[in-house]
């Protein structure tokens, strides 16, 4: 298996190559030539297996240079940290499957691509005798997630950008208590955008990304993509158990990964019927696929603020496709972008859209109301980006599929929010708890590439 950049300006690298250079050199995004195929008798002989050893059979089919032994106890390992003996179990809730992602270390579905890929760096580095400088930004799950990914392992420092009072309080403690001496966190005067913004501008400096051996946990890396893939096969084969039915998926959205995700795995073959994009109020992708207008908007801060992104980085992938794999046309699209804060498609290519996915915006409003009526009814805790989910699948998708929507986050990472809609807040987990009266360190910075990058050169492991 070999990666190709969307911008189409490197020549096909390897797996171990793709992960290390995380953003393509061209500033294109990653993926593979091709997507392996799996016919429904290979799904079922899947049904039976645990989820790491479904996770192999997956990720296997991307990894053409990591020998079979290796990549079984990188994944062992990876999965061995969750509390959760099924890791991402599926639950059963008046009829809505509830894909629980929340049973990492950090309590949130990003542990599940980055504890996979902070063994994969390590193993890649100690194999290569490099070292890594690892720069990412996060609107609240993915700083933490990579954080507790890599803290303590040899040869990587980590710098975590993330915008200043904007996360839950949390998602900011789970970062910034964090006393490891390779772990950097940047709270940024500004929004997620302002963070991802400078991220991709340093890592378009080719000499700077060269000469710091700069590496990325956001979800432009691959393999996060990758590790997120085996999930949406793990749901469907146990929401199939008794029955094989129309299956469909409701992921509430910002950066588009994880519901790029479920893209592969249906181009991989999974018989998936609908792929639900379900946004909050900053809603550039449900306008896009509703309403052909993919315009920028001010961000606007909501009670789910990891979906509070303009720009979601892993729309570059599905554009790629939807523009028949033609790098020039993408470029074509992302310079419109630049120049009119706009992106146009054609007619067809908008029903192509259409055949991939179906949206809809979910308000502050309705997301506390869910909150509240789903615990009425079900005794269930939602946090604020599930049940935007949920509101959006009920609202939506047929009543004769089953509905799965994925629940990205633990209630208690959003307690606030959880009391605003029931007037109590979420049981806190022990480890949760323990955050509180920990020391933390943050530098608060204004959103300028260069006091961002003056900070990352004094501070490089």
């Amino acid at each position: 298996m070999r990666y190709i950049s969307t911008r189409g300006g490197i020549a096909p690298i390897s797996f171990k190559d793709a992960v290390m250079m995380g953003l393509a050199s061209d500033g294109g995004l990653l993926l593979p030539q091709s997507y392996p195929s799996v016919s429904s008798e290979e799904l079922e002989s899947w049904r039976n297996l645990g989820y790491t050893e479904l996770a192999f059979e997956v990720i296997s089919r991307y990894v053409g240079d990591i020998p079979e032994n290796d990549l079984r106890n990188l994944i062992k390992r990876s999965y061995s940290t969750f509390s959760h003996p099924e890791v991402t179990p599926l639950v059963k809730k008046n009829g809505i499957y509830i894909l629980e992602l929340f049973h990492g270390v950090t309590l949130a579905f990003k542990d599940v691509a980055l504890q996979f890929l902070g063994n994969l760096f390590e193993h890649i580095l100690s194999e290569r005798n490099q070292k890594l400088n690892i720069i990412g930004a996060t609107s609240g799950d993915t700083g933490s997630a990579a954080i507790h990914g890599v803290r303590g392992k040899k040869g990587i420092t980590i710098f975590i950008l993330h915008p200043h009072g904007k996360t839950s309080a949390v998602q900011a403690l789970q970062m910034t208590s964090v006393p490891d001496p390779n772990v950097h966190n940047i709270a940024v005067n500004g929004t997620f955008d302002d963070c991802q913004d400078i991220v991709k501008e340093l890592f378009g400096d080719l000499d700077f990304k060269e000469k710091y051996s700069l590496g990325a946990v956001n979800s432009i890396n691959w393999a996060r993509v990758l590790a997120q893939v085996v999930y949406y096969f793990y749901a469907w084969l146990r929401a199939t158990d008794e029955a094989v039915s129309p299956v469909s998926f409701s992921v509430p959205t910002g950066n588009f990964g994880d519901i790029f995700a479920g893209y592969v795995a249906k181009k991989m073959g999974l018989p998936i019927d609908k792929l639900l994009l379900a946004t909050n109020e900053n809603n550039i992708l449900t306008r896009f696929i509703n309403d052909s207008d993919y315009s920028l908007g001010k961000v606007v801060a909501t009670v789910s603020p990891s979906m509070d992104i303009q720009i979601a980085s892993n729309f570059e992938r599905y554009l790629f496709h939807l523009f028949n794999n033609d790098s020039d046309r993408l470029k074509k699209a992302f310079t419109e972008l630049k120049e009119y804060g706009r992106i146009s498609c054609s007619t067809d290519e908008m029903a192509r859209v259409r055949t991939d996915f179906c949206s809809s915006s979910v308000d502050q409003e309705a997301t506390l109301q869910e909150i509240a009526e789903f615990y009425t009814e079900t005794g269930y805790l939602l946090d604020p980006h599930t049940a935007v989910g949920v509101k959006a699948a009920l609202d939506l998708l047929p009543d004769n599929s089953a509905k799965i929507c994925l629940a990205t986050a633990h209630p208690a990472k959003f307690s606030e929010t959880v009391e605003l809609a029931l007037g109590f807040k979420a049981p806190v987990p022990a480890s949760v708890t323990e955050l509180y009266g920990r020391q933390t360190r943050c530098e608060i910075m204004d959103a300028d590439i260069e006091t961002v990058r003056e900070f990352i050169v004094t501070h490089i492991g």
